[in-house]
């Protein structure tokens, strides 16, 4: 292989597959990216063995009109190199520096103006794929705007490293032309659903790995470009303009979610979302680090938050709100409502409330796409 472009050509798509190249590898393989350079683009390939990024860098094959050089693939090949040592020399070149890579014997030499750096790849065939035998079982086109909108809406209520391993990812669904995303650690759920895609899609339920998710959040952005988005049974993928994404699934049943989510009225408190969030965030400085546990207490055209923790220290805070029902104290951890006040775009919530006992469903208020509920804890 020998080839030679511009630093921000490479700079993109090392920075887009290199999430997925962990710091600690079972195989020194997967320490390294795959690089196959071919005579318009170079492709670079990166695995974990559960999460595949393959990032293209488009070839600018007219000259630079201040230096007369252009990138170009002299010899097509494939090779694998050092994912992070990689990443670090290229993110150090100055922003308007090129650079020549040139496989020689067993090594691989990278030049850039006076500096020269030589490494070591591994054998090509050895890297890993999983590409072989996946089978989709639906597709349909999404745009970027609309993907990061269920992951952003959803991904913080996922559960970390539990037991239930069903609960450590994203349970997606496709029905007609709906997408629901639902995400839950037992003590929360996060539900945001796509209602009209405007295609029809085959009925489809999967469980995408919280690695996964994060990837996929730090790909995507808001634009209305559009997206392919494979479901299989083994396997999603989501493949853009410059990228493609496969994951493999969780393997497990994901718990009836639709049952959780209260259906009765009860006690319904319009309030704005910023002066909640403001007033639960300064409440919050002053409980229980480990808890987080905040008191909600509603009175009539009043919402009280208190807090308090081993020290003796106390926070209150309350808010003006119309409301003229019974009295409700109940308690929550703050964070599970800040972050689901964060995943709130409209300028007013809703606190739907039942009982001290029972779990309190948070909903926009010109928005019934996203429902959000928070089990109470005793304080």
């Amino acid at each position: 292989m020998k080839l030679h472009l511009r630093r921000d050509a490479l700079l993109k798509p090392l920075q887009q597959v290199i999430g997925v190249v962990e710091r600690r590898q079972t195989l020194p393989i997967l320490g390294h990216i795959l690089l196959k350079a071919e005579s318009d683009k170079l492709v670079l390939t990166a695995t974990d063995l559960e999460v595949e990024l393959v990032a293209t860098a488009t070839l600018d094959v007219e000259p630079d009109p201040a230096t007369g050089k252009r990138d170009e693939v002299s010899e097509p090949g494939i090779i694998t190199l050092p994912a992070r040592k990689l990443l670090d020399i290229v993110r150090s070149l100055s922003d308007t520096s090129d650079l020549s890579l040139e496989q020689r014997e067993s090594q691989v030499v990278l030049r850039s103006g006076k500096g020269r750096f030589t490494l070591a790849p591994l054998a090509a065939e050895d890297f890993p794929s999983l590409e072989e035998e996946i089978e989709f079982t639906s597709q349909f086109s999404i745009s970027q705007h609309a993907l990061k909108g269920l992951l952003e809406r959803t991904h913080f209520a996922m559960a970390q490293q539990d037991v239930r391993y069903y609960l450590n990812g994203l349970y997606i669904e496709t029905t007609g032309q709906k997408i629901d995303a639902v995400a839950t650690d037992g003590h929360r759920l996060a539900k945001c659903e796509l209602k009209d895609l405007g295609q029809e899609t085959s009925r489809c339920q999967v469980i995408v790995p919280r690695k996964g998710v994060q990837e996929l959040l730090r790909l995507v952005d808001d634009s209305e470009s559009e997206l392919l988005l494979q479901l299989g049974t083994n396997h999603v993928r989501v493949s853009g303009s410059d990228f493609r994404f496969t994951s493999r699934l969780i393997d497990g049943r994901f718990p009836d979610y639709k049952r959780v989510i209260p259906t009765q009225s009860g006690h319904t408190v319009s309030v704005s979302r910023q002066l909640l969030r403001e007033a639960l965030s300064r409440t919050a400085i002053l409980s229980n680090e480990k808890y987080r546990g905040v008191r909600i207490r509603l009175t009539s055209g009043r919402l009280e938050m208190l807090a308090h923790n081993p020290e003796n220290e106390e926070a209150e805070e309350h808010l003006e709100i119309e409301y003229e029902g019974d009295p409700i104290e109940i308690g929550f951890n703050v964070s599970y409502l800040l972050d689901a006040l964060a995943a709130i775009s409209g300028d007013t919530a809703e606190l739907h409330l039942i009982d001290p006992n029972s779990s309190c469903l948070l909903t926009d208020a010109a928005d019934d796409s996203c429902q959000y509920v928070i089990m109470p804890m005793r304080l």
